[in-house]
């Protein structure tokens, strides 16, 4: 795991204004924890959209939590979003070289998404590494009788590790291998900060970057 790392620009992402707005309010409460040359900006990020987003008519201004608010034109009519990227943003974002991930698989659906658009964001800087940490999430399934984790089975189809089968890869139809090399990083090594709290064997943390190997 990257250790004393300083990040001089952060994007915070997630989807829905009143989510958002959540997000935010967590920024400007913990302010003072943030290194002092480093800025935070929340963003929305739609996994189902394109990316990058299509370049709207948009004028920046001032606006009171953030840098700039972006009023876009819609069916003629004037629209706010607080939320959206810039072109310079975007740009920035292809050099980033460190992405973070928590609790996003728990749909296949949503799996699905976030790797499309993982393989967007990952592909023009191949040296990006995500880290993403989650947590196995258990039902009975009446096709197998069992308590099984099927979601956490499709996020695995997504990854070549030094444990991957044939069956493993079977999954992509333009590719013979996953476009994504992971590795599962040993807990033992991550302090636990949060007392009275058991992580068991449930909770994972995966070190995932680009399978050069693959075909795009």
């Amino acid at each position: 795991m990257p250790r004393n790392v300083i990040c001089l620009k952060l994007y915070v992402s997630d989807h829905g204004d009143e989510v958002l707005e959540n997000c935010e309010k967590n920024v400007d409460f913990n302010a003072e924890i943030f290194h002092r040359k480093a800025s935070v900006h929340v963003r929305e990020l739609d996994w189902k959209d394109s990316w990058p987003p299509q370049e709207a008519n948009t004028s920046p201004f001032k606006g009171s939590n953030d840098e700039h608010l972006n009023i876009s034109t819609k069916a003629g009519q004037p629209y706010l979003f607080r939320y959206s990227w810039t072109q310079s943003e975007i740009e920035e974002l292809k050099k980033a070289s460190l992405l973070l991930a928590a609790d996003v698989i728990y749909s296949d659906d949503l799996t699905d998404a976030f790797f499309s658009i993982l393989k967007k964001l990952i592909s023009d800087y191949p040296e990006k590494v995500l880290y993403l940490a989650l947590e196995k999430r258990y039902n009975f399934s009446l096709d197998d009788l069992d308590v099984v984790a099927n979601g956490y089975s499709h996020f695995r189809s997504y990854l070549i590790t030094g444990e991957v089968d044939d069956a493993g890869c079977k999954q992509f139809d333009s590719a013979s291998v996953p476009f994504f090399v992971g590795e599962q990083i040993d807990l033992r090594y991550i302090p636990c900060y949060v007392r009275g709290f058991s992580r068991g064997n449930a909770v994972e943390i995966w070190k995932i970057k680009l399978n050069r190997r693959a075909r795009f």
